[in-house]
């Protein structure tokens, strides 16, 4: 079959769906490629910082790393502005959508909220509240973000800091992303 048959999904059959699925899942196998080529977009994204996003999510992905976090926590800092060129007000959500099947609910939850909680070190500069985050002060994850932006985005802006290479985290993005999807995706 090279193609289903039907024009309206509510006349598909078992065998079409079947069909489908395993297309979608060849398609999933090459998600951890996109990834990379949309954090490689974030070079022309978003200028007037020392550095661009790329390397601001490099210097991320490094710190972590160099802190021993685990695998996932190193990708989650280094995708965590993947979205800044499509989403740039709400890229935190477009990080956590594209890894939510493959990250804990911990990393999901932080990529989510990391935009807000990082406004903790501007927003008073441009009269807004700069604890707008305090509002999820009795969630399971408010501390964890916290330290995320503390240790791992806003200061990593430092044009003298020595990133690693984006080759270095590629294997790390590709095993994440080959993970088994957590099964409420699958609702």
């Amino acid at each position: 079959m090279e193609n289903v048959n039907f024009t309206r999904m509510e006349d598909g059959t078992r065998e079409e769906y079947e069909y489908l699925e395993g297309l979608e899942a060849k398609a999933a196998e090459g998600l951890a490629d996109r990834a990379l080529e949309q954090l490689k977009t974030t070079k022309d994204i978003l200028g007037g910082y020392a550095i661009d996003r790329f390397d601001h999510s490099l210097q991320s992905a490094t710190r972590a790393f160099c802190d021993d976090r685990g695998e996932e926590y190193v990708v989650m800092a280094l995708l965590h502005d993947m979205g800044d060129g499509l989403a740039p007000f709400n890229h935190g959500e477009y990080a956590a959508a594209v890894m939510r099947p493959y990250v804990s609910e911990k990393s999901h939850w932080m990529l989510k909220h990391h935009g807000i909680f990082q406004a903790y070190y501007y927003a008073h500069h441009l009269g807004l509240d700069r604890n707008a985050r305090d509002r999820f002060k009795d969630e399971p994850h408010y501390d964890d973000t916290v330290e995320f932006c503390a240790k791992y985005d806003q200061n990593c802006f430092d044009p003298d800091y020595d990133n690693l290479p984006l080759e270095f985290f590629e294997p790390m993005v590709r095993r994440v992303f080959a993970r088994e999807p957590f099964a409420y995706d699958r609702q």
